[in-house]
């Protein structure tokens, strides 16, 4: 297993579980993950259980989205729930170890090839930064959107989107257990957010296509809603615009990809922590079964139609979002309480049955074209 990702240690735990002999090999010379915090939906509790709960530092009963003026309330029937990133991680690695998987730290990967059997995996210590060779039959690429396994074993480089969030203090009047969100298409596609953290503390942040241009979007923002930056997190996040295959075959060696570098992430949201556990647990059943995964084939529907979701709203302009939110009637919010962002077609079919002049909207917002992937595709 190559990085010490959410999703890398999440398959080294159901690997080692199911009787494989693991080992993580992790750049940095002690686990210490970035921190950040984010937002998933309350699968994480369903695929996780116990494990990760110290990271769940805040939960959210309802969203609040603004455009042009206009607003309305979604309310949630689960939780959704506010996680530090570097929390999870630690446990994540913990449970792994619990299970028999082995993490080495100060071991930067450098390539891999067939060793005719197998793999050889060429691993730079970080001490003395002598090269030294390792022999798998199963290589596990879990490090990340600009993943070095994916390079050295042929998968072509996919696109980013630069993600940058400020760490501000929380409105006075907002409630702990909402979130904010704004569409403002002239600065992003996507949108803004703000997440409580805890009582005193939030994060306000946006997805963009240009590093600096996001940045300074965001400083903006900030200066005319009256917010002071107490720090910043940021990241790059893989865009999904079409399934990425698992595994390649480098002589008789099996190599995988999961998470960030398989690109395993919503692209409606670029929310990537279920779907990478869901990866997680799609390659382990490949690896174990010579090939076959059931979730990996449900988890490539559900991105498609985030991807079908993402081409809908891309091109929307600021009308197009008030229009949305005006067409918002009280069986559309049921259909969004009752179901997550990780039952797309759920969400997708009820929304269809509840308001069918969104499904118009969508449907112009997808015949106006354009592509979903960064001009600057670093």
């Amino acid at each position: 297993m190559i990085g010490g990702s959410a999703s890398g240690f999440f398959t080294a735990s159901l690997l080692a579980r199911a009787g494989c002999a693991v080992e993580v090999l992790e750049r940095s010379d002690q686990l210490d993950p970035t921190p950040r915090t984010l937002i998933v939906t309350s699968h994480m509790r369903t695929l996780l259980g116990r494990v990760g709960e110290t990271s769940v530092v805040n939960e959210i009963r309802k969203f609040e989205l603004f455009t042009d003026g206009r607003a309305a309330q979604v309310p949630l029937d689960r939780p959704d729930l506010i996680i530090e990133r570097s929390r999870l991680i630690r446990d994540l690695a913990e449970d792994a170890q619990g299970h028999g998987a082995k993490i080495s730290f100060g071991n930067r990967f450098v390539d891999l090839q067939s060793n005719g059997t197998g793999l050889r995996v060429n691993v730079e210590r970080g001490q003395d930064a002598r090269v030294e060779e390792l022999h798998a039959d199963v290589v596990v690429g879990a490090d990340g959107a600009l993943s070095r396994v994916a390079q050295s074993a042929g998968w072509p480089r996919q696109p980013t989107v630069p993600l940058v969030q400020a760490i501000v203090r929380v409105p006075a009047d907002m409630s702990i257990n909402t979130v904010r969100v704004w569409f403002v298409p002239d600065d992003t596609p996507y949108f803004y957010w703000l997440i409580p953290e805890s009582s005193e503390r939030a994060v306000l942040g946006l997805i963009g296509e240009d590093g600096q241009e996001t940045r300074r979007c965001l400083e903006r923002f900030m200066e005319k809603r009256g917010f002071t930056p107490l720090g910043y997190q940021g990241a790059r996040i893989p865009v999904y615009d079409r399934w990425t295959p698992v595994e390649r075959r480098v002589g008789a060696g099996r190599v995988f990809l999961v998470g960030d570098a398989a690109g395993q992430v919503k692209v409606s949201t670029v929310g990537g922590i279920v779907t990478g556990f869901r990866g997680a647990i799609g390659v382990t059943e490949s690896i174990m079964n010579g090939g076959e995964s059931r979730e990996l084939r449900s988890l490539r529907r559900e991105l498609d139609l985030h991807l079908l979701i993402r081409k809908t709203i891309h091109q929307f302009k600021q009308a197009d979002y008030s229009r949305m939110v005006d067409l918002m009637n009280d069986s559309t919010r049921r259909s969004l309480s009752q179901y997550t962002r990780d039952e797309a077609s759920r969400v997708l079919w009820n929304i269809a049955l509840s308001q069918p002049r969104l499904l118009l909207l969508a449907l112009r917002g997808l015949l106006s074209g354009g592509s979903i992937l960064p001009k600057n595709r670093g």
